[in-house]
């Protein structure tokens, strides 16, 4: 495959286009059902963009992608890449109302689903949004206007390919949520994307043909992680969600070597002895973990049944995945106090730690983490005062605090948005989560703030335990108040079955807060 053209450089098009060529009889993808060599793969980008072609898309135009995990995921936004034309993912856990509001902003002409799962919904949001022109399913020889034809691997030719976007075209338009309720479009270039791929392949301690595990959904990390692995000429097992069994008989059967999970994965893992029993892992020599804070008394446990295969990254939507990074080297018994970090920052960001008049704040002192450098995002699509609010002073403010130790390993103590102030303390709930996460008999916690008539706010914590386990709430209140201090104390802790988790395994606190805030004018006291 031969790249032409003079507006290619530094494109995830020109990226994916070098990959086909260099490995072209490497397996590249399966997902179970399907798989591709390089070669294959390459034939499916070409039969994706004439497809986006014949239908009237062209360099500047939206679609949209509303599937669960699969290979022809992968097809679409590469073509999409190629094209020029901006990628827009659903997550599959969102709600309809959710999806509707997304493609109508985000200008989409054409939405592509996964009709195993999304028949019904898409026919509904081809309604719900006019500006919607075209609806097509993705599968392979699927619904009644099918997108992709079955036999296109096997028989598309695979000519030169044009990649007709510019380094500063939109890639990406990737919906992150709002504290105002309403989804912000996050504008991802390939400037962008480019330098996000080069950093995660330089930084990351990759084997040196990655076997990646996909568990985690593709319209997030899961997905724009493939660039970065087909660039080293990487293999990609799709796996449609997280199932702890499956997940160990996959990384087994097809010797994977590095996979990416959210904590609560990482914990499910942990906790499913059975499905690990008998299981040979052994070939796992990365795994990539991210998106949520972990405990480190949790991160231990994975440590001593997986070995010092483990790295953190650190980034956000707007400044995507390898802000700070956490090495396997760094993740060090040694120094117990770094397994709280999650990193340092890479070469080609500058970080800082700023208080609210944008002046940096002395070492090892608490300030708003605040980004540049070639990976910031373009913007917020169609919201110019946002941007310019989130940019403020020339800097990407990330709404994270931390501090910085004298070895420039970063720690993060929680999200502004999150914090505690009680009779006059800040607290800030990642610091409590620890120390109930220390007790052996809990399995996650959570710590939001809730109004109190004698403190303004009050320390809540809801928690749920190890299997057989039990512990009264004097016990963990007692373990708190001896690791913090008396401020740092829940005042009242609730047993949970489980947790709230968003759709990206996040512990969902928002929702754990909500109930207490009902009715009330605003959310802090």
């Amino acid at each position: 495959m031969i790249m032409n053209s003079t507006q290619a450089t530094g494109t995830l098009g020109r990226l994916v286009g070098q990959a086909i060529t260099r490995y072209p009889h490497r397996d590249c993808m399966s997902d179970g059902n399907h798989a591709w060599t390089y070669e294959q793969f390459g034939r499916a980008v070409t039969a994706c963009v004439a497809q986006l072609t014949a239908l009237g898309l062209k360099r500047g135009d939206g679609i949209a992608v509303l599937s669960g995990n699969r290979i022809e995921v992968f097809a679409l936004l590469c073509a999409a890449s190629m094209s020029g034309i901006r990628y827009t993912p659903l997550h599959p856990l969102s709600a309809e109302h959710e999806h509707a509001f997304v493609l109508e902003d985000c200008e989409a002409s054409l939405l592509l689903f996964d009709a195993r799962k999304f028949g019904e919904r898409s026919a509904r949001l081809r309604e719900r949004v006019p500006s919607l022109q075209l609806v097509r399913s993705i599968g392979i020889s699927e619904g009644d206007e099918p997108f992709l034809a079955g036999d296109y691997a096997d028989h598309v030719a695979l000519p030169e390919l044009s990649c007709a976007a510019d380094s500063e075209d939109i890639a990406f338009l990737t919906y992150t949520g709002g504290t105002t309720g309403r989804s912000k479009g996050v504008m991802l270039s390939h400037r962008s994307l480019v330098t996000m791929s080069a950093m995660i392949v330089s930084e990351w301690e990759w084997p040196q043909v990655p076997r990646y595990g996909v568990a985690t959904p593709v319209s997030h990390a899961g997905g724009i992680n493939v660039f970065p692995i087909l660039s080293q000429g990487g293999y990609i097992r799709v796996m449609d969600g997280f199932d702890a069994a499956q997940f160990c008989a996959i990384v087994e059967a097809e010797r994977l070597n590095c996979t990416l999970l959210v904590p609560t994965l990482i914990g499910n893992l942990i906790d499913a002895k059975d499905a690990r029993a008998g299981r040979d892992l052994s070939s796992l020599e990365l795994i990539i973990y991210g998106a949520a804070p972990i405990s480190p008394d949790r991160l231990r446990e994975a440590m001593d049944i997986f070995g010092p295969v483990f790295l953190q990254l650190y980034g956000q939507s707007e400044f995507p995945q390898c802000v700070c990074t956490l090495r396997k080297i760094d993740h060090d018994l040694a120094h117990p106090k770094r397994l709280e970090s999650c990193g340092m920052v890479n070469p080609l960001t500058e970080l800082r730690l700023l208080d609210a008049e944008l002046k940096e704040v002395p070492a090892g002192e608490v300030g708003e983490i605040c980004l540049r450098g070639p990976m910031m995002m373009s913007g917020y699509w169609r919201q110019p005062e946002l941007t310019e609010e989130v940019m403020r002073g020339g800097w990407l403010h990330t709404g994270d605090l931390a501090r910085r130790d004298p070895d420039g390993y970063i720690y993060i103590v929680d999200r502004t948005k999150d914090m505690i102030i009680s009779g006059g303390f800040n607290i800030y709930p990642r610091e409590v989560e620890d120390s109930l996460m220390s007790h052996p008999a809990v399995a996650l916690a959570a710590v939001v703030g809730i109004p109190d008539p004698k403190w303004g706010e009050a320390v809540a914590a809801f928690v749920t335990l190890r299997e057989g386990a039990t512990v009264t709430e004097q016990e963990l209140v007692a373990v708190v108040k001896q690791q913090r201090g008396g401020p740092w104390a829940p005042k009242r802790v609730t047993f949970l079955d489980q947790l709230p988790l968003t759709g990206l395994g996040k512990i969902d606190r928002k929702a754990l807060r909500a109930p207490f805030w009902e009715g009330r004018t605003r959310a802090v006291s």
